[in-house]
């Protein structure tokens, strides 16, 4: 999987990892197609039968890196880690889900398991255009959702994620000389200083809000008053609430040069999960089934989002970073931990099984 690489945009060679995954998925007893839109590239979806509730098992097979980077980076094994791009976030993640999948099939039949649908997305680096409405079509037909995103580094899954936002404001001013004539002119350069102080000013550590401006751009030559400058916007916040007053806040920015316009555009693209009660008792449950078979599961939250985050908004019981255990997200040292793959297969497979059972 990892030596297929799947940059977000590239349809081709998405198309040719889904082609592989698909085979795994296939191996494992599942009933697999593909979903998407002309244009894109498609998701795959799998299907067990079973008699207990529905479970959803949730990742991704696009990455963040370009074709060709893996002989920058190349798959190789060394210290007890397997290094690759795109292996930590989240080809381990697939494949650990397929591997469940096997064990479940052969240890139970049927009767003896959920109903258990798979999606691999192709765009959930790029912010799940495409694949939204199908995560939370098929979130809503479940009764929990388990999402294979890396663990975070010490080996805990995720019951919190922050919820992401992007915004982008833009200024509008009036050129003019900036020697001859500058007090004809209006800077949207000017104008778009304040504004930047104005949105950092909504930022609050204690509360998990960040607002960090990422992009800055404006204006034409040093000797001329800017007539147009934006900044880009990156927002995370930790509850519904805090998204809700953030948005409000940024889209009520108005100019103070009253000869300048201002405008909002952007918003919460992907909503906080929030650790509620259902993600509390999934925890717990995989907690339980890791003593079973030895350690101790800790919890954790992240700044990151994930798909997760869709079906968590939704009031669906959902469970984050059971994937692999490793280090490196979009970085070159990225890599998993090879003695923990086994753990995390047997505990996806431990928890699916008591689900079957609804024994949650």
């Amino acid at each position: 999987m990892v030596a297929s690489e799947s940059p977000s945009h590239d349809v081709g060679a998405l198309s040719a990892c889904a082609t592989i995954y698909e085979r795994h998925l296939a191996a494992a007893g599942a009933h697999v197609e593909r979903r998407g839109t002309a244009g894109s590239a498609a998701h795959l979806v799998a299907t067990w039968p079973g008699d207990g509730p529905s479970v959803l098992l949730l990742g991704h097979f696009d990455t963040v890196w370009p074709r060709g980077q893996i002989s920058r980076q190349p798959i190789e094994e060394r210290d007890g880690r397997l290094f690759g791009p795109g292996i930590y976030d989240m080809k381990a993640g697939l494949a650990i889900m397929a591997a469940a999948m096997r064990i479940l099939t052969a240890q139970h039949g049927p009767s003896g398991r959920p109903r258990v649908a798979l999606l691999a997305t192709s765009d959930e680096e790029v912010g799940s255009t495409t694949s939204r409405a199908l995560v939370e079509d098929m979130a809503r037909q479940s009764g929990a959702v388990l999402v294979f995103e890396p663990a975070l580094p010490n080996g805990a899954v995720k019951t919190a994620r922050k919820g992401v936002g992007e915004f982008e404001i833009t200024a509008t001013g009036i050129a003019s000389h900036a020697g001859v004539d500058p007090g004809a002119g209006a800077s949207a350069v000017h104008e778009i200083a304040r504004q930047i102080t104005a949105a950092q000013a909504l930022g609050d550590p204690a509360r998990g809000v960040s607002v960090n401006v990422g992009v800055i751009e404006g204006g034409t030559r040093a000797n001329v008053v800017a007539e147009r400058a934006r900044a880009v916007v990156d927002v995370r916040i930790s509850t519904m609430a805090d998204a809700a007053r953030i948005e409000t806040a940024l889209r009520g920015l108005s100019a103070v040069d009253p000869r300048v316009t201002v405008a909002v555009t952007g918003g919460v693209n992907r909503p906080p999960m929030e650790r509620g009660p259902g993600v509390a008792r999934l925890f717990a449950l995989a907690q339980d089934v890791a003593r079973g078979l030895g350690w101790e599961l800790a919890e954790g939250a992240t700044g990151g989002g994930s798909d997760g985050n869709f079906s968590a908004a939704l009031g669906v019981p959902t469970l984050d970073g059971l994937g692999a255990v490793g280090d490196g997200a979009h970085a070159l040292h990225e890599h998993v931990v090879i003695k923990d793959l086994a753990p995390r297969v047997a505990l996806a497979a431990g928890v699916l099984a008591r689900l079957g059972h609804n024994d949650w």
